[in-house]
């Protein structure tokens, strides 16, 4: 990030023009990056048009390239698909077709485009910018085809892409628009179809995109806990036949009922040869005599509702986008907004598809390796949750005690949390114990919200007599004080020197110093898909409002965080978001009012406002609904609704399960670090106690007692929030008026010098 002088962000785009088109395979999450293009742009004060069915529709012009309006871009959040279309167009790949593209361009002032699409629409819109100069005088040597003055006007075009996809297959991001949403729909087949092949005893193979990227496979094999995942970058080695049914029978002679193998569409061997369902069935059924069944789930990816993690990276990304564009000069190379971590970055566009490119490339010649790149001793580790349950805790368990075993550790399971392990609830886990817990929500070894403080002789003992040599600790904001206390009394009890680790795993994300913790993304999109349901509810009943109150203190008095309210918000398009962390008065309340007084004036004729559970002791959710349905009198009505526990249960997102994996892995192997450093099981380092944090771009194990100068004890929040950042852009998308800060901006980063040489 780099600081640059205030500018006002409303005169940004006085002058100028900006056309947004969506181009190759549709993907859920492309409408969210429409319309933050679009909203943003108005809000600088450029004129934003539409380009429909993507580079056709940019050749053909005419009504194909349309202004956008505030307006018109409603509604479209919770849509999947495109709604301003795709195409694939061969007359854009024809200079004559580029110069009718860049005519249609010229004559509306249009400077500006925003691409949206994969590897190949991003490098046609690279193709365009860099002949830009030579379609100009191909036009004015046409004659009358455009003037001297538009072509001066119209000297130079700025291009930013965005990288819509659901393979995640683009290098230089780490997830792409779309892939989420389809990693939703994979699991909602497979925890449909596992449940009646279970009943059955059968084994299950599903075959998913990803012709030459193997990632929705290996999150899906991830999330589900399968026994085998083929991916086109990995091929199995010579005789994965009988190492697979040797896999499958061991499973079945431990009391496994289901079997499931993911295939990527993709999926080689080492020859060359694909491997498919069939090929996959046949071998199973003729060595094994198992029942199987083989589904090819097809275009179903691509299809249905966005999620939450999707619309609101479509936002971000948006955003980013409009800002890139408008910051550009002739000099700046075209671009492709990216996520890294937590952060959005700004990527030489050709960059970018020059590593994608050569990924393939390796892939195509048998340089598996190479693609891959471009893409102990007897220790007791114990255990537990601690705090509310939430969707995601499973998987971490299940993970970690996994790894674990294969780390040659004895895993112990402490039940109940601090109480557990006070009173002796601690157990051995095995491997096939955890077997199917990734995709249960809640938490299977049960958990308390009990601190340790009050016992701690009782937990210092039970370390001791069950020999435990080090401590995962999977839970919220009491986890993180839990884990504090038990480093404070390292001083008096020796037993508990010994390294631990918190993992957040709360739906309030919540926990000081990380961006995310497992279980908020499941509950947002609960949240978001409930709003969207209430939406609908009113497209049959006009001037309508509706306040819903979200989750952040329903266990504590004292719980005061507004991620999810914010989020959601942003998730669903909500007018206003209430939350403890940006006090509001009546002033603000009124304002409000007003805004949506004036938005019922419009075609949109609809509002939704979103208030976290403990934002305020007096303004509260029937106080809010009353001063609205008064207020609001012969104008609109109001419904309230409020959401309660269904935003803590549920099964758990895709994201979820693949974070909670991931992070219970992590912890182990980190643990499994600090034991081989100290050579003995003794610890009073600040660095032996940790959490494992998402900060910005990477996961880092943070001390517990460096965190505690930035915890607000008493409202149980970090003083720093990341997405309190974000707060701005949803009042912006809301069509309020207000400042947005462009003093902070991303730089420009060059993929391949990170990445080393391909």
């Amino acid at each position: 990030m780099q600081r640059s002088a205030p500018v006002d962000p409303t005169k940004m785009g006085v002058g100028k023009a900006i056309a947004v088109l969506t181009s190759g395979g549709d993907a859920q999450g492309m409408n969210a990056a429409v319309r933050a293009t679009v909203r943003v742009g108005i809000y600088t004060g450029a004129k934003v048009y539409f380009v429909h069915e993507g580079y056709q529709g940019l050749v053909d012009g005419g009504d194909n390239i349309r202004q956008a309006t505030w307006e018109s871009v409603s509604m479209m959040l919770q849509l999947g698909g495109t709604v301003i279309g795709s195409a694939r167009c061969q007359d854009f790949r024809s200079k004559e077709g580029r110069a009718k593209a860049a005519c249609n361009l010229v004559k509306l002032g249009i400077t500006n485009l925003c691409v949206i699409g994969g590897d190949g629409s991003l490098t046609g819109a690279n193709e365009f910018r860099n002949e830009w100069s030579e379609l100009l005088q191909i036009l004015l040597k046409a004659g009358r085809t455009i003037l001297h003055k538009e072509a001066k006007h119209s000297s130079h075009l700025n291009i930013v892409g965005m990288v819509g996809s659901i393979d995640n297959d683009f290098c230089g991001t780490d997830m792409t628009i779309g892939t989420d949403s389809a990693l939703h729909r994979i699991m909602e087949v497979v925890d449909a179809i596992t449940t009646t092949v279970q009943s059955h005893q059968r084994a299950f193979i599903l075959e998913v995109m990803g012709r030459h990227c193997g990632y929705l496979a290996l999150v899906t094999a991830l999330a589900c806990g399968a026994d085998w995942v083929f991916i086109p970058e990995m091929p199995p080695d010579e005789g994965w036949e009988d190492h697979l049914c040797r896999r499958l029978t061991y499973q079945r002679s431990i009391g496994n009922r289901l079997n499931v193998i993911i295939v990527a569409e993709g999926a080689l061997d080492h020859h060359g040869k694909p491997i498919t369902c069939d090929i996959i069935k046949n071998l199973v059924t003729k060595k094994l005599s198992f029942d199987t069944r083989a589904t090819i789930l097809g275009h179903v990816q691509r299809g249905g509702t966005p999620s939450a993690f999707d619309r609101i990276l479509g936002s971000r990304m948006g955003v980013e986008a409009v800002m890139a564009l408008l910051e550009a000069t002739p000099d700046t190379p075209a671009c492709v907004v990216s996520l890294s971590g937590n952060m959005a970055v700004r990527l030489p566009l050709m960059e970018c598809v020059q590593v994608t490119k050569e990924v393939t490339k390796a892939m195509a010649e048998g340089r598996f390796e190479e693609a891959v790149k471009l893409r102990g001793n007897n220790i007791n580790i114990a255990i537990m949750n601690v705090g509310a349950p939430c969707a995601g805790m499973n998987a971490a368990v299940r993970s970690a005690i996994r790894i674990g075993i294969l780390q040659g550790h004895s895993m112990l399971a402490v039940h109940d949390g601090f109480d557990g392990l006070a009173h002796g609830a601690i157990e051995p886990m095995t491997w096939g114990y955890v077997g199917g817990w990734t995709g249960k929500g809640g938490s299977n070894l049960g958990t308390k919200r009990s601190l340790p403080a009050r016992m701690i002789e009782e937990i210092s003992l039970n370390i001791a007599k069950f020999n435990i040599h080090a401590l995962v600790i999977i839970g919220g904001f009491e986890a993180f004080v839990g884990g504090l206390e038990l480093v404070t009394a390292r001083e008096k009890y020796e037993e508990l020197c010994i390294p631990l680790v918190v993992i957040p795993a709360t739906v309030s994300n919540n926990i000081p110093g990380s961006d995310f913790s497992i279980g908020a993304d499941t509950a947002l999109n609960t949240i978001t898909t409930t709003c969207d349901r209430i939406k609908q509810s009113a497209a049959g009943t006009k001037r309508r409002v509706f306040i819903i109150e979200t989750m952040g203190g329903y266990y504590s008095n004292n719980n005061m965080c507004g991620y999810l309210a914010t989020m959601a918000g942003l998730a669903a398009g909500a007018d206003a978001a209430y939350i403890y962390e940006e006090q509001f008065g009546i002033h603000d309340l009124e304002t409000n009012v007003e805004h949506l007084l004036e938005k019922m004036k419009t075609t949109v004729k609809r509002g939704l406002i979103l208030r976290n559970e403990k934002c305020n002791a007096n303004y509260t959710t029937d106080f809010i609904f009353n001063l609205y349905s008064e207020e609001g009198k012969g104008v609109f009505d109001c419904r309230k609704n409020v959401l309660g526990h269904m935003q803590q249960g549920g099964t758990p997102t895709p994201f979820d399960r693949n974070f909670g994996t991931k992070m219970g892995a992590k912890a182990v192997l980190w643990l499994t670090e600090k034991l081989k450093e100290s050579g003995r099981i003794f610890a009073n380092t600040p660095d032996s106690a940790c959490v494992l944090v998402m900060k910005k771009r990477a996961t880092i194990f943070q001390p517990l007692s460096d965190l505690k100068e930035d915890t607000d004890s008493e409202h149980r929040i970090p003083k720093t929030q990341w997405w309190l950042k974000l707060r701005p852009i949803l009042k912006i998308l809301a069509k309020y008026k207000i400042s947005l800060d462009t003093s902070e901006t991303a730089t420009m980063e060059h993929v391949i010098k990170k990445r080393g040489t391909v």
